[in-house]
């Protein structure tokens, strides 16, 4: 990072580093959590269902993309093994063993509450002290609170095929 751009983070770069590369292994383990959901997906809407986590997947893997790029920026090291993302993690990792859409809504909606939360909060520790940082926080919170809302709806959806059968 350049001398001018470390001078406008007005917080410890060190911890803002811990906290971006906790949430760097929260956005990896929740694509890996939709991409590996969309494969072992089975029930009603087992297509449709599909599809939004595999959109939701592609979209958490950018997120992990946009804060490994602030972390090198802010002259830090992105979390380099696997084993680091389950150490680090703030949301967690839950294995969707049995694949059914219920259980499947339920994880995820649970998951992209916590990264709410996560993101709420490094926008609030970053507003008016690290600019760069706190507007890529608003643009993945608007994408979480997108996911939820949209992994509510089909849940509602689903609800409402299961009342009718």
């Amino acid at each position: 990072m350049g001398t001018k751009g470390r001078k406008i983070v007005g917080m410890d770069i060190e911890e803002l580093l811990k906290i971006l590369n906790k949430a760097f292994a929260d956005e990896w383990l929740a694509y890996y959590q939709y991409w590996i959901g969309a494969k072992i997906i089975k029930g009603p809407m087992k297509e449709v269902v599909e599809a939004e986590m595999l959109e939701h997947a592609a979209e958490e893997l950018g997120h992990a993309d946009m804060i490994a790029d602030r972390i090198v920026a802010l002259g830090g090291i992105p979390l380099t093994k696997p084993e680091y993302w389950m150490e680090k993690t703030t949301c967690g990792y839950e294995e969707p063993t049995i694949g059914f859409v219920k259980d499947l809504f339920v994880q995820n909606i649970e998951a992209e509450q916590c990264a709410i939360e996560v993101y709420q909060k490094l926008a609030e520790m970053t507003k008016d002290k690290d600019p760069i940082t706190y507007f890529m926080a608003l643009q993945i919170l608007k994408d979480e609170v997108d996911h939820e809302e949209e992994l509510q709806a089909l849940e509602e959806d689903f609800e409402f095929v299961m009342m009718k059968k």
